[in-house]
Parts: structure tokens; sequence; C-alpha cells
């Protein structure tokens, strides 16, 4: 809409440009409105001053009182406004400055504008501007709908699909055209913004929209963005509840469809992979997303509800939390420069084999960090209950479909706590968490049931409400012996002893089969745990204090212990390991200072997405996968 159909200004309020401006406003230099400047600046100037006052004219209209100032000598709508362009282009000016005061009722015209340019009458029609949301530059204003009494209107709201309600109000929808079917005198055209899996359709009768809509729809194309404006309608079609029964349809941004990777057909997850900056795109990944997003915004309601503070840990970090010495490594030394990398010297000055990370960044050997647990206790041993969320890597090289060298990890630490403390925290938070999203992602949910897993709300819903098993390692090892005594050709690991690291085969088994529920299985022989785990002192320390989460469907989600107190006997667990006590001279003195018994876990947050999703591949729970030999995008 160009500026004479905008908003209408008395046109009286315009006077020759020579009368417009106060002395002090002259100046002795060439004003913009001045005979003297250039004709392109003086008719800048006075589409500037125009647009100004139309912004002005358009917030008394608005306002409580706008009738009355529009009412007597002022003339309203849009041929004054045409009046009024038409007297600045001739070379007139507005007779005040950038600012506007309303006049009273039956006040002259001159009273809306001062010398000196007075500012707003009353902050009731300043803060009306909000309102009117007029989009203009310094030269022109922009596209205004305007009522019938040449007021503005303001913009159709935009609502996201999954909103969608039934109303009288013209709204907006934004997104991306999944479908188009065009028939003989309406057009259909499904749209999604990411909200919802569904997203909306929207019809667009031919003899109810805009000729610029009717040329839009010819260019639509699977994957094109688009913002389309009507009304929500009941829906006359059996597959949705509501449309949206449109007026206007415009492209925002093309999609040309013989080169769009996303055909209208299903492709497989390994090949959304190699194009994973658009597979969110597709229902599988955008309610994986949403699913994601509900569980991660869940996890931080609940520890918040509990009393945790939430503690970001480093990302690089001189220790390995778990003594496994599988990490990145940090470095700024030139590595194509070998010839360039510091040597390590003995006492004797004589070179070593390996490079002296002294001389690098950091002054030390620097990694990407395993876990946030040791961070975590710091505060824990001081704040009470924490809990850190945030990314981890392990540079482990596997290729199964359960692990990643980038993921994020959920770890809360508890202080004056034990074991069974953590496994009844672990256990509310995941009947919590997997609660809401049985509540807030039913549709998500459904979907995933349908294609991938067909037991998937039933097996949620019996961990959201049935108690946890929990059995000891030495009996879990019993029942697992006796079962493949059976036929040990079924299993791929058959040989299971006491000090067997149990595979994803045994773990399932016993949540699966077993006990049909999740399990907690505790009391671990120390020589597969960590170093920071506490012994047990009713075995001769043969065992500690440690635990695991079994699941159906996934095996292993959470790994959690009480943390070893004791500075002799924690002490004497890192020389065993031959970790260096002075890296961990701080972690040390936690059990120095005020030492407490402590527990936590660890939650990998990647295979509770896969676990609720019911999908097989940690690498689709994740927006870009990092795994061995691939780190695109």
């Amino acid at each position: 809409m160009n500026f004479r159909r905008a908003v209408a200004v008395d046109h009286r309020a315009v006077a020759a440009h020579g009368r417009s401006l106060s002395p002090s406003l002259r100046g002795k230099k060439t004003q913009p409105n001045d005979r003297m400047a250039p004709p392109k600046t003086r008719q800048n100037w006075t589409k500037k001053m125009a647009s100004r006052a139309c912004l002005a004219a358009a917030v008394a209209a608005g306002s409580s009182r706008g009738a009355s100032a529009f009412g007597g000598n002022f003339r309203s709508g849009a041929a004054a406004g045409g009046r009024a362009l038409s007297s600045l282009n001739s070379g007139s000016a507005l007779a005040a400055s950038s600012r506007f005061v309303a006049p009273a009722a039956g006040a002259s015209p001159s009273a809306a504008f001062g010398r000196g340019g007075i500012g707003m009458a009353s902050a009731a029609r300043a803060s009306a501007i909000d309102s009117v949301r007029l989009r203009m530059s310094s030269t022109e204003v922009g596209p205004v709908e305007t009522t019938a009494s040449g007021s503005a209107a303001a913009s159709p709201r935009r609502v996201k699909t999954v909103n969608a309600e039934v109303s009288e109000e013209l709204v907006s929808v934004k997104g991306w055209v999944r479908t188009v079917r065009k028939q003989k005198t309406l057009a259909f055209v499904e749209v999604n913004d990411g909200s919802s899996m569904s997203g909306i359709q929207c019809v667009l009768p031919f003899d109810k929209v805009d000729e610029e809509t009717l040329k839009e729809i010819d260019k639509l194309t699977t994957g094109c963005s688009v913002d389309a404006t009507g009304q929500i309608v009941k829906s006359q079609g059996g597959k949705q509840s509501v449309e949206l029964s449109a007026t206007s349809l415009r492209i925002v941004g093309t999609c040309p469809p013989e080169s769009y990777p996303l055909a209208k057909k299903r492709h497989s997850l390994e090949y959304l992979r190699t194009i994973a900056h658009l597979r969110p795109r597709t229902n599988t990944l955008a309610a994986v997303s949403r699913v994601r997003s509900t569980l991660a915004g869940s996890i931080h309601a609940f520890f918040q509800k509990e009393g945790f503070r939430y503690v970001q840990t480093p990302l690089i970090t001189a220790s390995d939390c778990e003594g496994a010495g599988e990490m990145f490594r940090v470095t700024t030394l030139d590595v194509d420069d070998v010839a360039s990398l510091p040597r390590a010297k003995d006492e004797d000055g004589k070179e070593l084999p390996g490079v002296d990370y002294g001389e690098d960044f950091f002054g030390k050997a620097a990694f990407l960090t395993v876990s946030g647990q040791l961070g975590g206790e710091t505060h824990a041993c001081a704040l009470g209950d924490v809990y850190t969320f945030g990314p981890t890597f392990r540079a482990e090289n596997s290729q199964t479909a359960r692990h990643l060298a980038e993921f994020w990890m959920v770890e809360p630490e508890m202080a004056f706590a034990d074991l069974t403390s953590a496994m009844d925290n672990a256990e509310a938070m995941l009947k919590s968490v997997v609660g809401v999203a049985l509540k807030e992602c039913d549709e998500d949910l459904t979907f995933f049931a349908k294609f991938f897993d067909k037991g998937l709300k039933e097996r949620l819903e019996k961990l959201a409400n049935k108690p946890f098993v929990r059995v000891s390692y030495r009996d879990a090892i019993k029942y697992l012996q006796e079962e493949i005594a059976k036929d040990p050709s079924k299993w791929q690991f058959p040989e299971v002893e006491f000090g067997t690291d149990l595979a994803t085969e045994h773990e399932r088994w016993l949540a699966e089969t077993k006990f049909e529920s999740a399990v907690f299985v505790y009391n671990y022989p120390k020589s597969i745990k960590a170093f920071y785990m506490r012994d047990n002192d009713e075995d001769g320390g043969e065992t500690v204090n440690a635990m695991d989460l079994l699941v159906p469907g996934v095996g292993e989600l959470v790994g959690g212990s009480q943390r070893e107190e004791r500075l002799d006997v924690l002490v004497e667990k890192m020389k065993e390991l031959d970790l260096d006590v002075d890296d961990y001279w701080w972690y040390l003195d936690l059990r120095r200072f005020g030492s407490v018994p402590h527990a936590g876990y660890g939650l990998g947050f990647e295979r509770l997405v896969t676990y609720v999703c019911g999908i097989e591949n940690i690498r689709d729970a994740i927006a870009f996968p990092r795994y061995p030999g691939n780190a695109e995008f």
C-alpha cells in the first residue's frame, strides 16, 4: 500500500517550508527544507516529515480520544492524506517538527503542531505507537492496513500450528510447505512450522484471494517457506480438526524442486545423517527434536523443584574423571610442524619421548572432559545438592549404535547422601520426566509407536508408574548364569562370572525378560569401576558402592555411586591406577577439609532420548552426531 493510502493527515497541517521552522532551528547552515538546498534533499526531508506526521495521526486516531482529535476542523481519510502528499510534493513542508500533539475536541488543527515540536499530549497516545505497528523508513511509509475511517490496523497475529484454535480473528501462519494440491477452484497447502507433527492445512479458494496470491500459488513447491493469512476454522476434512481459511499467501523463500534433497517419500535414517542440516524438516527428526527439548526442560524443572542448584562445569580439563585415558587432547601447539614441537626433557636436560606440554597454552596437558562429576562434587560439598547438564566427550573408537564421541550428561551430586539416596533420586527423576513426555508429546510418541516401536507407550507408562527393581550384582550374575546354561548358543557373550562387565545383551535380558521392569544393579566389583567410587566395607573392599540402572529396550541408562570420602583410601586407589595425585590436589582437598559422605549419578541424555522415542541408533538422538570418522556440519 502506498503513502496516499496509509493514514490521513489534514492537509491544512502542512504549510510552506518558509513558515515551518523556528529561527533556532534554521541556524546558519542550509537546512534540508531550505530553498537553497538541492531538490533531492528537500524531497527526502519532506517525505520524512510526512511519515512522522502519519504516525502521529494514526496514534491520535487509535487513542481513546482519537475521534475528537480528528473531529471539528480535521478532515480524516485517504483523501486528506492524498492532498497532504500533493502539498508536500509541490514543495511545501510540515508546519512542525517531528513530534505531534493531538488537539482537544473542537480545537483548531494548528493546535496539533507547535513551533518547537512539543511532544505527545499524553502517555496514552505515546503508548499507542506499539499497537499501530507502522513500518517506515526515513523516506516512506511501509504497508499499513486501514479501517473504513482511515485509522491504522495492526498486522495479523502469528499463530503456531500447535496452538491453532477456531477463531474469527485474522491470523498469520508461517512455515514450510510439505504438500501442494491444486484443483479447479481452490488449492490445499500443507504448512508445517515445526511446532507440531501435523502442521496445518491452508485452504485457498481462488475467488477469495487476491491476484498476488494466485500468482504465488503457481510458484509453490515442497520445501519453500510461506506466510499465509486467514482465519482458523473447523476443518471439513477428517484428517485434521482445524484448518486455515486463507485469504492471502506470500512465498518467503523459494525451494527449487529439482535440487531439494527431501522429496516427498520416506528416507532412511542413514541417508538423513548425510544431510543433517536438513533432516529436522522430516517428521522423524522433528519429533525427536521436540521430545528432546521437552525432556531437557523437564529435567531442569525436576531438579529445580527438588532444590538442586544448576552448576556449569568446565569442558576443558586436566583431569581424567573415568581414569580410562579415552580423552580428546586440546592444544595450540603446531602439530603440523612436528620439528617445532617442544620436547620433554629430564632433570639433566636430556630429551625424552613425548611433547613438553608445559609450553602449551594452559601450561600442561589439557583435554575435553568426559564428565562434569568432579567439578560437581566441589559445589555439592558447599551448596548441598547440585546438578550439571552439558556436553561431554570420549575418544572411544566405537561404531556401535549406543556410543557417541560427543554427548550430553545429566550429573546430580548430593552431599550427606549414600547410594540409596542416589537410586531414590534417579528413580524419581526418570518417572517425572517420562511422565511429562507422555503428557506433552503425545502426538510425537504416537508417531514413534506407529513407525518404530509399537509397544512404546505401554513401556513408558510402566516405567512412570511401576517401582524399579533393585538387585545386587552377585544375584544378577547368578540369574544370568542360570539362563545362559539353558542354551549358551543363543548368547554372544556366554561367559559370565563375578568380575564380568555386563554386555548390552545381559543388561537387556535382566530388564526385559527377567524382571520386565527398570532394574537397579548395585555393588559392582571394584575392578571394573572408577577410582572415585566408595569401597564396600562388608566384603573387604571387593565391591564398590556403585549402581547401574538398566531399562528395557536400551540397557544401561544411568550409572552412579557413593563417592569415596576417605582421603587415605582414595589416595591409595589413585596410586593403584597410576593416576598422578598432584593432578587431583583440588579434588583431594574436598576430603581434607570438611569431608562428607556424598553420592551422585550420570544420565546419558541421548540414551534417554532414544529410550523415550523408541529409536535404535543414538546418532539420531542428537542434532549433529560425532563419532569415529565423522565430524561433518
